[in-house]
């Protein structure tokens, strides 16, 4: 486990061929090479390699359900490893940009032990959703305090 924290939130443009720029602040913390795979709501999950190892081992632990079968069969059959070319991006490949339906403008942002990478629009609607219900989520998460 990195003692490190992926945040913030950042706007780029993917180009036609996959390729997309990720902020010189976060490529420090994701290392030469890193995990990329099919994320929940429809984004992208961009894994440090040593997160990335943690998921599975504990992955392994779980009980052999359908559920735990499933999840993984979604979780690593969109999974790759990447590195960044010379001008810090990273390529993205055509299933992974279908689910994400990244076309144009994206947005990446760090969530702590990850990057996530969502089309403009599908960022758009979820904050719309989600923005008047946070105080709620806040003091349900945190109602024991912190």
């Amino acid at each position: 486990m990195g003692d490190f924290m992926l945040m913030g939130e950042y706007h780029h443009t993917i180009d036609d061929k996959g390729r997309l720029t990720i902020p010189s602040k976060v490529r420090y913390d994701l290392g030469e090479n890193f995990i990329v795979t099919r994320g929940l709501d429809n984004c992208l999950f961009v894994y440090p390699v040593d997160e990335w190892n943690e998921i599975i081992s504990k992955y392994k632990e779980l009980p052999n359900t359908k559920d735990a079968r499933n999840f993984m069969r979604f979780f690593l059959s969109g999974a790759t490893t990447c590195e960044f070319d010379k001008q810090g991006r990273i390529k993205i490949s055509l299933p992974l940009m279908k689910y994400a339906e990244l076309t144009k403008d994206c947005v990446i942002i760090g969530v702590n032990d990850h990057l996530e990478i969502w089309s403009k629009e599908r960022w758009q609607t979820f904050m719309d959703e989600n923005e008047s219900n946070l105080s709620e989520i806040a003091d349900n998460l945190f109602s024991n305090g912190f």
